[in-house]
């Protein structure tokens, strides 16, 4: 009898959350979910092959994209264009800069930023695979890559793109055809490349 009235007592039942309660566990579990989907391409090297991890593009990165295009024009295509950066350059350079991206919230991000600006408004980011977007429109290309990628990422280069294309590959360079430049040095080298057929 004394068991039940100590029940009876507490109005609150243990097992329920208050609402803010259940709104900071959905809060964190969601963060935790998201952040572990944004991390997964940095901590799993087999699916480097299928995405690129974002690493927005450094200052000096820029420069040396900049100086490797220097004197070209036309359609220009970033391979994992992450926040924009690259596009937005090459758009104030005066090409027809596009973006493709596989992870949906940095298209957005980019798209709404190219909105934002009267001088980006040109520029269009696409959400596909990079392995079956087709680069043959483009006579520029760059390319932030990840080592893992490179060679198959050449061979897709070879198939699809016209002669005298441009490739600027950043970070890392691609594994078999010969830079024409190098700019930069460390983690801020830029390759040029020129396909001859």
């Amino acid at each position: 009898m004394e068991l039940e009235l100590l029940q009876g007592s507490n109005s609150k039942s243990p097992s329920k959350l208050s609402p803010i309660g259940k709104a900071l566990i959905y809060t964190t579990g969601g963060l935790a979910v998201g952040v572990s989907i944004i991390c997964i391409p940095f901590v799993s090297p087999a699916l480097r092959k299928v995405c690129l991890p974002y690493v927005p593009a450094t200052t000096e990165q820029l420069a040396g994209v900049t100086k490797a295009l220097s004197g070209r024009s036309g359609r220009l295509l970033d391979v994992g264009s992450g926040d924009g950066r690259i596009v937005f350059t090459a758009a104030k350079l005066g090409f027809k800069a596009d973006g493709v991206e596989l992870n949906p919230w940095l298209v957005y991000y980019s798209r709404i930023a190219a909105l934002a600006n009267s001088e980006y408004r040109g520029a269009k980011f696409y959400r596909r695979n990079l392995w079956t977007f087709d680069l043959k429109p483009y006579e520029n290309i760059v390319i932030f890559g990840v080592e893992q990628m490179m060679t198959d990422f050449e061979k897709k280069l070879l198939e699809e793109t016209k002669n005298n294309t441009v490739i600027v590959a950043c970070r890392f360079p691609l594994p078999n055809m010969i830079p024409v430049e190098t700019i930069g040095s460390g983690v801020d080298t830029v390759w040029k490349y020129v396909v001859k057929r």
